[in-house]
Protein backbone atom coordinates (compact mmCIF):
# COMPACT_ATOMS: atom_id res chain seq x y z
CA UNK A 1 0.00 0.00 0.00
CA UNK A 2 3.09 2.31 0.66
CA UNK A 3 4.53 1.92 -2.69
CA UNK A 4 0.52 3.24 -4.13
CA UNK A 5 0.35 6.89 -5.79
CA UNK A 6 -1.01 9.71 -3.30
CA UNK A 7 -3.69 10.59 -6.21
CA UNK A 8 -5.17 6.65 -5.58
CA UNK A 9 -4.87 7.17 -1.97
CA UNK A 10 -6.95 9.91 -2.61
CA UNK A 11 -9.33 8.26 -4.71
CA UNK A 12 -9.69 5.10 -2.32
CA UNK A 13 -10.09 7.60 0.54
CA UNK A 14 -13.08 9.96 -1.36
CA UNK A 15 -14.61 6.15 -2.00
CA UNK A 16 -14.49 5.15 1.48
CA UNK A 17 -15.78 9.08 2.67
CA UNK A 18 -19.13 7.70 0.53
CA UNK A 19 -19.18 4.21 2.05
CA UNK A 20 -19.14 5.61 5.46
CA UNK A 21 -21.87 8.13 4.99
CA UNK A 22 -23.91 5.19 3.19
CA UNK A 23 -23.72 3.36 6.39
CA UNK A 24 -23.81 6.53 8.30
CA UNK A 25 -27.01 7.65 6.40
CA UNK A 26 -28.91 3.61 6.55
CA UNK A 27 -28.36 3.75 9.99
CA UNK A 28 -30.13 6.97 10.83
CA UNK A 29 -32.99 6.64 8.00
CA UNK A 30 -33.75 3.01 9.69
CA UNK A 31 -33.71 4.10 13.31
CA UNK A 32 -36.11 7.16 12.25
CA UNK A 33 -38.33 5.47 10.18
CA UNK A 34 -42.16 6.12 11.62
CA UNK A 35 -43.29 2.14 12.33
CA UNK A 36 -46.87 2.81 11.68
CA UNK A 37 -46.59 4.46 8.64
CA UNK A 38 -43.98 1.77 7.52
CA UNK A 39 -46.94 -1.31 8.42
CA UNK A 40 -49.24 0.82 6.06
CA UNK A 41 -46.08 0.47 3.26
CA UNK A 42 -45.86 -2.93 3.85
CA UNK A 43 -49.56 -3.56 3.34
CA UNK A 44 -49.87 -1.97 0.28
CA UNK A 45 -46.75 -4.23 -0.79
CA UNK A 46 -44.14 -1.45 -0.81
CA UNK A 47 -40.79 -3.45 -1.49
CA UNK A 48 -38.20 -1.10 -0.17
CA UNK A 49 -40.44 -1.22 2.94
CA UNK A 50 -41.28 -5.07 3.16
CA UNK A 51 -37.54 -5.54 2.99
CA UNK A 52 -36.79 -2.44 5.53
CA UNK A 53 -39.23 -4.07 7.90
CA UNK A 54 -38.05 -7.32 8.06
CA UNK A 55 -34.26 -5.92 9.00
CA UNK A 56 -35.96 -3.75 12.26
CA UNK A 57 -37.18 -6.95 13.34
CA UNK A 58 -33.69 -7.89 14.24
CA UNK A 59 -32.44 -4.10 15.32
CA UNK A 60 -29.25 -5.47 16.79
CA UNK A 61 -28.70 -7.43 13.64
CA UNK A 62 -29.19 -4.64 12.07
CA UNK A 63 -27.12 -2.72 13.44
CA UNK A 64 -24.53 -5.01 14.07
CA UNK A 65 -23.83 -5.51 9.93
CA UNK A 66 -24.37 -1.12 9.53
CA UNK A 67 -21.67 -0.87 12.59
CA UNK A 68 -19.42 -3.35 11.05
CA UNK A 69 -19.09 -2.24 7.70
CA UNK A 70 -19.03 1.70 9.05
CA UNK A 71 -15.80 1.17 11.05
CA UNK A 72 -14.19 -1.34 8.63
CA UNK A 73 -14.58 1.53 6.09
CA UNK A 74 -13.48 4.19 8.62
CA UNK A 75 -10.32 2.15 9.82
CA UNK A 76 -9.15 1.98 6.55
CA UNK A 77 -9.40 5.41 5.80
CA UNK A 78 -7.35 6.23 8.72
CA UNK A 79 -4.83 3.68 7.85
CA UNK A 80 -4.67 5.23 4.13
CA UNK A 81 -4.86 8.81 5.78
CA UNK A 82 -1.70 7.93 8.02
CA UNK A 83 0.03 6.47 5.10
CA UNK A 84 -0.49 9.95 3.17
CA UNK A 85 -0.07 12.31 6.22
CA UNK A 86 3.80 10.39 6.72
CA UNK A 87 4.55 11.12 3.01
CA UNK A 88 3.87 14.50 3.38
CA UNK A 89 4.86 15.33 7.23
CA UNK A 90 7.02 13.01 7.99
CA UNK A 91 7.07 11.36 11.64
CA UNK A 92 4.58 14.28 12.47
CA UNK A 93 2.27 12.88 9.92
CA UNK A 94 1.19 10.60 12.51
CA UNK A 95 -0.45 12.69 14.29
CA UNK A 96 -1.42 15.36 11.93
CA UNK A 97 -2.92 12.87 9.43
CA UNK A 98 -5.93 11.28 12.28
CA UNK A 99 -6.93 14.52 13.88
CA UNK A 100 -7.39 15.88 9.89
CA UNK A 101 -8.98 12.96 8.95
CA UNK A 102 -11.25 12.52 11.75
CA UNK A 103 -13.02 16.33 10.88
CA UNK A 104 -13.03 15.56 7.14
CA UNK A 105 -14.66 12.44 7.99
CA UNK A 106 -17.23 13.82 10.81
CA UNK A 107 -18.32 16.62 8.01
CA UNK A 108 -18.77 14.48 4.99
CA UNK A 109 -19.47 10.94 6.10
CA UNK A 110 -21.32 11.23 9.21
CA UNK A 111 -22.95 14.74 10.06
CA UNK A 112 -23.96 15.58 6.48
CA UNK A 113 -25.37 12.22 5.77
CA UNK A 114 -27.15 11.64 8.72
CA UNK A 115 -29.02 14.92 8.97
CA UNK A 116 -29.75 14.18 5.49
CA UNK A 117 -31.22 11.32 6.58
CA UNK A 118 -33.09 12.45 9.72
CA UNK A 119 -34.61 14.87 7.26
CA UNK A 120 -35.68 12.07 4.21
CA UNK A 121 -35.83 8.86 6.27
CA UNK A 122 -37.78 7.15 3.94
CA UNK A 123 -36.27 7.38 0.40
CA UNK A 124 -32.86 6.40 2.09
CA UNK A 125 -33.87 3.98 4.43
CA UNK A 126 -35.74 1.91 1.30
CA UNK A 127 -33.09 2.55 -1.18
CA UNK A 128 -30.48 0.91 1.16
CA UNK A 129 -32.08 -1.64 2.60
CA UNK A 130 -31.89 -3.39 -0.57
CA UNK A 131 -28.07 -3.20 -0.74
CA UNK A 132 -28.18 -3.93 3.47
CA UNK A 133 -29.89 -7.30 3.14
CA UNK A 134 -27.86 -8.99 1.13
CA UNK A 135 -24.71 -7.83 3.15
CA UNK A 136 -26.16 -9.35 6.65
CA UNK A 137 -26.35 -12.49 4.71
CA UNK A 138 -22.77 -12.31 3.32
CA UNK A 139 -21.04 -11.29 7.19
CA UNK A 140 -23.82 -12.88 8.75
CA UNK A 141 -21.31 -15.45 10.74
CA UNK A 142 -19.40 -12.14 11.43
CA UNK A 143 -22.55 -10.17 12.67
CA UNK A 144 -23.85 -13.69 14.42
CA UNK A 145 -20.42 -13.85 16.87
CA UNK A 146 -21.09 -9.78 17.78
CA UNK A 147 -24.22 -9.51 18.29
CA UNK A 148 -23.93 -12.68 20.69
CA UNK A 149 -21.13 -11.54 23.06
CA UNK A 150 -23.12 -7.90 22.78
CA UNK A 151 -26.59 -8.79 23.49
CA UNK A 152 -25.18 -10.88 26.53
CA UNK A 153 -23.64 -7.86 27.96
CA UNK A 154 -26.71 -5.66 27.47
CA UNK A 155 -29.07 -8.58 28.37
CA UNK A 156 -30.01 -6.88 31.68
CA UNK A 157 -31.05 -3.73 30.30
CA UNK A 158 -33.33 -5.19 27.44
CA UNK A 159 -37.22 -5.30 28.37
CA UNK A 160 -38.18 -9.02 28.19
CA UNK A 161 -40.57 -10.14 25.17
CA UNK A 162 -44.04 -8.51 25.73
CA UNK A 163 -43.09 -5.72 27.85
CA UNK A 164 -42.26 -3.62 25.48
CA UNK A 165 -44.94 -1.30 24.37
CA UNK A 166 -45.44 -0.60 20.36
CA UNK A 167 -49.06 0.79 20.54
CA UNK A 168 -50.05 4.55 21.37
CA UNK A 169 -52.04 5.60 24.41
CA UNK A 170 -55.27 7.63 23.56
CA UNK A 171 -53.29 10.67 24.68
CA UNK A 172 -50.50 10.02 22.10
CA UNK A 173 -52.89 9.03 19.80
CA UNK A 174 -54.63 12.59 20.28
CA UNK A 175 -51.16 14.78 19.83
CA UNK A 176 -50.91 12.24 16.74
CA UNK A 177 -53.94 13.33 15.42
CA UNK A 178 -53.87 16.95 16.41
CA UNK A 179 -50.27 17.14 14.58
CA UNK A 180 -49.57 14.34 12.74
CA UNK A 181 -52.80 13.59 10.91
CA UNK A 182 -52.98 15.59 7.52
CA UNK A 183 -57.24 16.24 7.24
CA UNK A 184 -59.61 19.23 6.96
CA UNK A 185 -60.64 20.16 10.41
CA UNK A 186 -64.26 18.56 10.47
CA UNK A 187 -62.14 15.47 10.12
CA UNK A 188 -59.93 16.14 13.03
CA UNK A 189 -62.61 17.34 15.34
CA UNK A 190 -64.34 13.87 14.75
CA UNK A 191 -61.28 11.73 15.44
CA UNK A 192 -60.69 13.58 18.85
CA UNK A 193 -64.52 13.43 19.73
CA UNK A 194 -63.93 9.35 19.60
CA UNK A 195 -61.13 9.96 21.79
CA UNK A 196 -63.01 12.11 24.17
CA UNK A 197 -65.90 9.25 24.66
CA UNK A 198 -63.67 7.25 27.04
CA UNK A 199 -63.24 10.81 29.50
CA UNK A 200 -66.92 12.02 29.00
CA UNK A 201 -69.79 10.30 30.91
CA UNK A 202 -73.33 10.20 30.35
CA UNK A 203 -73.49 13.04 33.32
CA UNK A 204 -71.59 15.32 31.35
CA UNK A 205 -73.97 15.46 28.25
CA UNK A 206 -77.63 14.51 29.75
CA UNK A 207 -80.58 17.10 29.59
CA UNK A 208 -80.96 18.14 33.30
CA UNK A 209 -84.24 16.67 34.82
CA UNK A 210 -85.67 20.14 35.21
CA UNK A 211 -85.66 20.59 31.35
CA UNK A 212 -87.13 16.83 30.34
CA UNK A 213 -89.91 17.80 28.31
CA UNK A 214 -92.37 14.57 29.22
CA UNK A 215 -95.88 13.42 29.60
CA UNK A 216 -97.61 13.40 32.57
CA UNK A 217 -100.61 10.82 32.33
CA UNK A 218 -102.61 12.08 34.57
CA UNK A 219 -103.08 15.62 32.81
CA UNK A 220 -106.50 16.30 30.40
CA UNK A 221 -106.20 14.42 27.09
CA UNK A 222 -106.47 17.48 25.54
CA UNK A 223 -103.44 19.14 27.11
CA UNK A 224 -101.52 15.92 26.27
CA UNK A 225 -102.50 15.54 22.79
CA UNK A 226 -101.66 19.10 22.34
CA UNK A 227 -98.39 18.74 23.87
CA UNK A 228 -97.42 15.73 21.40
CA UNK A 229 -98.15 17.81 18.43
CA UNK A 230 -96.38 20.67 19.79
CA UNK A 231 -93.62 18.84 20.56
CA UNK A 232 -89.81 19.00 18.62
CA UNK A 233 -88.71 15.50 19.95
CA UNK A 234 -89.19 12.04 18.15
CA UNK A 235 -89.83 10.37 21.57
CA UNK A 236 -91.26 11.73 24.96
CA UNK A 237 -91.10 9.98 28.45
CA UNK A 238 -93.82 9.64 30.83
CA UNK A 239 -94.28 9.97 33.70
CA UNK A 240 -97.28 9.53 36.84
CA UNK A 241 -97.88 11.90 39.50
CA UNK A 242 -93.54 13.39 39.36
CA UNK A 243 -90.96 13.10 36.63
CA UNK A 244 -88.42 10.87 38.84
CA UNK A 245 -91.46 8.11 38.34
CA UNK A 246 -91.31 7.75 34.68
CA UNK A 247 -93.54 5.16 33.45
CA UNK A 248 -92.60 4.30 29.60
CA UNK A 249 -91.22 6.10 26.33
CA UNK A 250 -93.57 7.36 23.79
CA UNK A 251 -92.43 7.22 20.06
CA UNK A 252 -94.40 9.82 18.40
CA UNK A 253 -94.49 8.28 15.16
CA UNK A 254 -96.17 5.50 16.15
CA UNK A 255 -98.79 7.24 18.02
CA UNK A 256 -99.87 9.10 14.37
CA UNK A 257 -101.36 5.59 13.09
CA UNK A 258 -103.97 5.92 16.31
CA UNK A 259 -104.78 9.69 16.41
CA UNK A 260 -108.77 9.52 15.15
CA UNK A 261 -109.00 10.58 11.53
CA UNK A 262 -112.80 11.68 11.65
CA UNK A 263 -115.16 13.57 14.24
CA UNK A 264 -116.70 10.26 14.80
CA UNK A 265 -113.60 8.12 15.35
CA UNK A 266 -113.11 7.33 18.82
CA UNK A 267 -110.80 9.42 20.99
CA UNK A 268 -107.44 7.84 22.07
CA UNK A 269 -107.54 7.34 25.41
CA UNK A 270 -104.84 7.23 28.40
CA UNK A 271 -105.33 3.13 28.42
CA UNK A 272 -104.33 3.57 23.86
CA UNK A 273 -101.21 5.94 25.24
CA UNK A 274 -100.19 3.26 27.62
CA UNK A 275 -100.28 0.27 25.24
CA UNK A 276 -98.07 2.61 22.92
CA UNK A 277 -95.28 3.16 25.07
CA UNK A 278 -92.09 1.16 25.58
CA UNK A 279 -90.26 0.39 28.73
CA UNK A 280 -88.22 2.82 29.67
CA UNK A 281 -84.04 2.23 29.80
CA UNK A 282 -82.31 3.48 32.45
CA UNK A 283 -78.11 3.63 33.20
CA UNK A 284 -76.14 4.88 35.72
CA UNK A 285 -74.41 8.55 35.64
CA UNK A 286 -71.53 7.80 35.47
CA UNK A 287 -71.05 5.15 32.43
CA UNK A 288 -68.66 6.04 29.92
CA UNK A 289 -69.95 7.70 26.11
CA UNK A 290 -68.42 5.08 24.59
CA UNK A 291 -69.55 2.71 26.50
CA UNK A 292 -72.87 4.02 25.87
CA UNK A 293 -72.67 4.02 22.75
CA UNK A 294 -72.33 0.37 22.49
CA UNK A 295 -75.00 -0.18 25.23
CA UNK A 296 -77.65 1.58 22.59
CA UNK A 297 -76.12 -0.70 19.85
CA UNK A 298 -76.60 -3.80 22.09
CA UNK A 299 -80.36 -3.11 23.17
CA UNK A 300 -81.59 -1.31 20.37
CA UNK A 301 -82.53 1.97 21.71
CA UNK A 302 -81.93 5.56 21.39
CA UNK A 303 -83.19 7.31 24.33
CA UNK A 304 -82.10 6.70 28.57
CA UNK A 305 -83.09 7.60 31.63
CA UNK A 306 -80.05 8.76 33.86
CA UNK A 307 -80.32 7.86 37.05
CA UNK A 308 -78.34 8.29 40.44
CA UNK A 309 -76.47 5.84 43.10
CA UNK A 310 -80.37 6.04 44.64
CA UNK A 311 -82.28 5.67 41.41
CA UNK A 312 -83.87 9.02 41.46
CA UNK A 313 -83.62 9.98 37.42
CA UNK A 314 -80.91 12.91 37.12
CA UNK A 315 -81.86 13.29 33.18
CA UNK A 316 -82.02 12.25 29.74
CA UNK A 317 -79.41 11.23 27.25
CA UNK A 318 -80.00 10.10 23.45
CA UNK A 319 -78.14 8.67 21.07
CA UNK A 320 -78.18 11.94 19.00
CA UNK A 321 -76.49 13.37 22.15
CA UNK A 322 -73.34 11.27 22.27
CA UNK A 323 -72.79 11.36 18.12
CA UNK A 324 -72.87 15.29 18.71
CA UNK A 325 -70.21 14.78 20.63
CA UNK A 326 -68.29 13.29 18.00
CA UNK A 327 -69.57 15.23 14.82
CA UNK A 328 -70.79 18.56 15.97
CA UNK A 329 -74.58 19.87 16.71
CA UNK A 330 -76.72 18.75 13.89
CA UNK A 331 -80.17 19.13 15.52
CA UNK A 332 -82.65 20.69 13.93
CA UNK A 333 -84.25 21.76 17.07
CA UNK A 334 -84.65 25.64 16.98
CA UNK A 335 -84.36 26.15 20.31
CA UNK A 336 -81.59 24.46 20.93
CA UNK A 337 -79.10 25.78 18.62
CA UNK A 338 -80.29 29.17 19.86
CA UNK A 339 -76.93 30.68 21.47
CA UNK A 340 -76.68 31.43 24.92
CA UNK A 341 -73.67 33.90 24.80
CA UNK A 342 -74.19 37.32 23.99
CA UNK A 343 -71.29 39.37 23.22
CA UNK A 344 -71.27 42.51 25.73
CA UNK A 345 -68.76 45.56 26.22
CA UNK A 346 -65.81 45.26 27.98
CA UNK A 347 -65.04 41.79 26.64
CA UNK A 348 -67.90 40.11 28.90
CA UNK A 349 -70.74 38.06 27.44
CA UNK A 350 -73.73 37.34 29.05
CA UNK A 351 -74.60 33.62 29.42
CA UNK A 352 -77.55 31.79 30.75
CA UNK A 353 -77.17 30.17 33.86
CA UNK A 354 -78.02 26.76 33.37
CA UNK A 355 -75.90 26.81 30.15
CA UNK A 356 -73.37 23.17 30.45
CA UNK A 357 -69.82 24.50 31.06
CA UNK A 358 -68.41 22.14 28.56
CA UNK A 359 -70.27 23.62 25.61
CA UNK A 360 -69.31 27.24 27.33
CA UNK A 361 -65.80 26.05 27.05
CA UNK A 362 -66.04 25.11 23.56
CA UNK A 363 -67.54 27.85 22.02
CA UNK A 364 -65.78 30.34 23.51
CA UNK A 365 -62.46 28.00 23.76
CA UNK A 366 -62.12 28.77 28.23
CA UNK A 367 -61.29 26.60 30.39
CA UNK A 368 -64.06 26.53 33.27
CA UNK A 369 -63.46 23.90 35.57
CA UNK A 370 -65.56 20.91 34.38
CA UNK A 371 -64.77 17.94 36.91
CA UNK A 372 -67.64 19.23 39.61
CA UNK A 373 -71.03 20.77 38.44
CA UNK A 374 -72.26 20.73 35.17
CA UNK A 375 -73.62 24.38 35.02
CA UNK A 376 -72.57 28.03 35.17
CA UNK A 377 -75.35 28.42 37.81
CA UNK A 378 -73.63 25.38 39.60
CA UNK A 379 -70.30 26.46 39.27
CA UNK A 380 -70.62 29.82 41.05
CA UNK A 381 -72.62 27.74 43.53
CA UNK A 382 -70.49 25.85 44.25
CA UNK A 383 -67.72 28.20 44.33
CA UNK A 384 -69.61 30.49 47.21
CA UNK A 385 -71.28 27.36 49.06
CA UNK A 386 -74.31 29.55 49.72
CA UNK A 387 -77.20 30.40 47.87
CA UNK A 388 -76.77 34.51 47.26
CA UNK A 389 -79.65 36.69 48.08
CA UNK A 390 -78.08 40.11 46.03
CA UNK A 391 -76.31 40.06 43.15
CA UNK A 392 -72.55 39.27 43.47
CA UNK A 393 -68.90 39.51 42.20
CA UNK A 394 -66.87 36.24 42.30
CA UNK A 395 -63.52 35.20 40.36
CA UNK A 396 -63.33 31.77 39.76
CA UNK A 397 -59.37 31.16 38.52
CA UNK A 398 -58.99 33.86 35.36
CA UNK A 399 -62.76 34.00 35.08
CA UNK A 400 -64.21 37.44 36.27
CA UNK A 401 -68.34 36.06 37.29
CA UNK A 402 -70.97 38.61 38.20
CA UNK A 403 -74.46 37.10 38.81
CA UNK A 404 -77.23 39.26 36.90
CA UNK A 405 -80.36 37.77 37.79
CA UNK A 406 -81.04 35.17 40.82
CA UNK A 407 -85.00 33.50 40.95
CA UNK A 408 -86.00 30.58 42.56
CA UNK A 409 -82.75 29.44 44.02
CA UNK A 410 -81.05 29.69 40.69
CA UNK A 411 -78.94 31.96 38.96
CA UNK A 412 -80.85 32.78 35.84
CA UNK A 413 -78.29 34.66 34.17
CA UNK A 414 -74.73 35.62 34.57
CA UNK A 415 -71.81 38.25 33.13
CA UNK A 416 -68.41 36.35 32.74
CA UNK A 417 -65.10 38.47 31.67
CA UNK A 418 -61.83 36.55 31.56
CA UNK A 419 -59.16 38.33 33.16
CA UNK A 420 -56.33 39.23 30.59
Amino acid sequence: MSELPDYLLLALILLLTVLSGFFSSSETAMIGLNRYRLRHLVKEKHSGARIANRLLRRPDRLLGVILLGNNLVNFMAASLGTVIGIRLFGDAGVVVAPVLLTIYFLIFAEVAPKTVAAHRPEPIAFTTAYVLEPLLKLFYPMVWFINTIANFMVKPFIPKPGEEEDSLSAEELRTVVNEGVAMHDQGQTMLLGVLDLEHVTVNDIMVPRSEIAAVDIDDDMGDILSLLANSQHTRMPVFKDNITNIIGVLHLRRLGKHLPRTTTAEPLTRSDLMQLTDEPYFIPEGTPLHTQLINFQKERKRIALVVDEYGEVQGIVTMEDILEEIVGEFTTDFAASMLEIVPMEDDAYRIDGMALLRDVNRAQGWDLPTTGPKTLNGLVLEHLEVIPENNLCVQIDDYQIETMQIKDNVIKTLKIRRAS
